[in-house]
Parts: structure tokens; C-alpha cells; sequence
């Protein structure tokens, strides 16, 4: 590994030289790029964990910057870059996948310093589980369940202002989950996953959590900005209606409407109506 992380230094070094005032932020999508693509060429799981430290050695120096905020990598397909409407919170994610099919998540969530002060930095690392990710609980850095986040929006409930996210996870050969999630910052600063704001008829819940057939796609995504629509699920197996494995997209839309301070799911939703 670190023979690996000399050559990204040196190589740095090299093209901050050849030319002038070139910043690092300028040189890492070209060693970025070609890492990613070792990922993919590379089908050994032990290089693969190497070639992905060198990618968090970089990763890790980017969001230490303080232009992070006002810059995006382009052309990297396999970095996810989100960032908030407000723009206040940013979000870099990438998953590792093995030869067993299995993931492994890593993520940044970066929070805008107020009146000055340092962005807020938070890594993350997560693994998926075959046990599904509960919507009854609240998760932590330190138990995080991984996935990889594409899109976000502010809202506020309580006088306080929250986040709602969308994302996936690719799971295993038989399941993927597309997941609705609340962000927040307690008093102490420590992020925390969910909040009790999902209700559907008298269940209440701290986010929802889709689960179907990896060789299906679903549909999740913004409406409005207090509208997220997604496909309702069903399963094609009458004999494994338990089984998430079977489940896939009926092909028409479900919704949750955020009303009052809470997200309500709203059943047939018409996706030609503006919220």
C-alpha cells in the first residue's frame, strides 16, 4: 500500500512541475480515473482493496480543501458528487465491489462551516448486510448500513432544518434496496440517519427501504422538492411472495408528500400531478 500512495505522491509532484500552477484538485481526476478503471479490470480482491486505498488517499486530501465546496470532478463515472440545494452539505460516495458479489461503501458527508469555520468532515465506511436495513432505528457513523447516495433536498420540521436523501444498494447477486433517508446534526455535531417522519396508514417509520430482484430497476426519485415518487412493488412469484428476490417494479407509482412536518405515502400516485 504504500509503495502505491509514493507513486501518487510523486506522481502529483511531477505534474504540479511540468505545469504551472496546476493545483492538485486539477491533477486527481486523471489518477482518479485511471484508479476506477483498475477497479474494474482488476479482479483480484486483494489488489482491488489496494488500488481503493490510493483512491481514499486522494478522496481523503480533496475534502480537506477549501474549494471542495465549489468543485466537482467530471467524467468520473464511479464517484457519486451530490450536493444540496442549499449548499450547505455535500456528499462523495463510491462502492468496492468483490468477487463474491458483495459491497463495501465509503463516504464522505461534508458539512459547510458557519460564519467561517471549518467544513465539518465525516468518513464513513460501510458493508452490506443480507439482513435488511430497519426503518425503525436511527443509524450512526459508527453502524451505518452503506449505500450510495444520488440525491438530496433540504426541508425543515420543528424549526429545524433536516435532509432527505436517495439511495441505493447493490446488495448482493439477488437483492438490491433503493433507500429514503433523513439526515440530521444533534447538538453534539454527530450526524445521525433518521427520524420518525414517514408515516403510511398507521405505521410510522424513520425511512423507507425498497427491496427487490437484482435483475430488476425501480424508479426513485424527486418529484418536487416535497414530492418523492418511486414503483410500486410487487412480486412475480406467487410462491415467494416473502422473498425480495422476486419483487419488482408493477408499473405504477407510489409517493411520499411531505405535509406538515411529516413525509405521508400516498398510494396510485398520478406522476403527471405538480406538488
Amino acid at each position: 500500500m504504500k509503495y502505491t500512495i509514493l507513486y501518487i505522491i510523486l506522481l502529483f509532484v511531477i505534474s504540479t512541475g511540468a505545469a504551472k500552477g496546476q493545483s492538485e484538485v486539477n491533477d486527481s481526476p486523471r489518477v482518479l480515473e485511471k484508479l476506477f478503471g483498475r477497479l474494474l479490470t482488476d479482479h483480484d480482491d486483494s489488489a482491488r482493496v489496494r488500488i481503493n486505498d490510493s483512491i481514499k488517499f486522494i478522496i481523503d486530501s480533496y475534502v480537506e480543501s477549501d474549494t471542495v465546496f465549489d468543485h466537482r470532478f467530471t467524467n468520473l463515472r464511479y464517484l457519486g458528487q451530490v450536493s444540496s440545494p442549499d449548499s450547505r452539505l455535500k456528499i462523495i460516495t463510491w462502492n468496492l465491489i468483490f468477487q463474491d458479489g458483495t459491497n463495501k461503501y465509503f463516504c464522505f458527508f461534508l458539512k459547510k462551516g458557519d460564519r467561517g469555520k471549518k467544513n465539518m468532515i465525516y468518513r464513513l465506511t460501510g458493508t452490506h448486510s443480507n439482513e435488511p436495513v430497519r426503518s425503525d432505528t436511527t443509524y450512526s457513523i459508527q453502524n451505518w448500513y452503506g449505500a450510495l447516495y444520488y440525491d438530496i433536498r433540504p426541508f425543515k420540521t420543528d424549526k429545524n432544518v433536516y435532509y432527505i436523501l436517495l439511495g441505493i444498494d447493490y446488495g448482493n447477486s439477488s437483492v438490491n434496496r433503493k433507500i429514503i433517508e433523513v439526515i440530521s446534526f444533534n447538538h453534539d455535531g454527530e450526524l445521525v440517519f433518521g427520524k420518525k417522519c414517514f408515516v403510511a396508514g398507521n405505521q410510522e417509520k424513520f425511512r423507507e427501504v425498497l427491496e427487490y430482484s437484482s435483475g430488476g430497476v425501480i424508479s426513485l426519485r424527486f418529484h418536487s422538492g416535497k414530492t418523492v415518487v418511486f414503483d410500486h412493488l410487487a412480486s412475480f412469484s406467487e410462491s415467494n411472495k416473502s422473498d425480495r428476490e422476486y419483487y419488482g417494479a408493477e408499473y405504477t407509482y407510489d409517493a411520499y408528500i411531505f405535509k406538515k412536518g411529516l413525509w405521508r405515502f400516498s398510494p396510485k400516485f398520478d406522476a403527471r400531478n405538480e406538488h
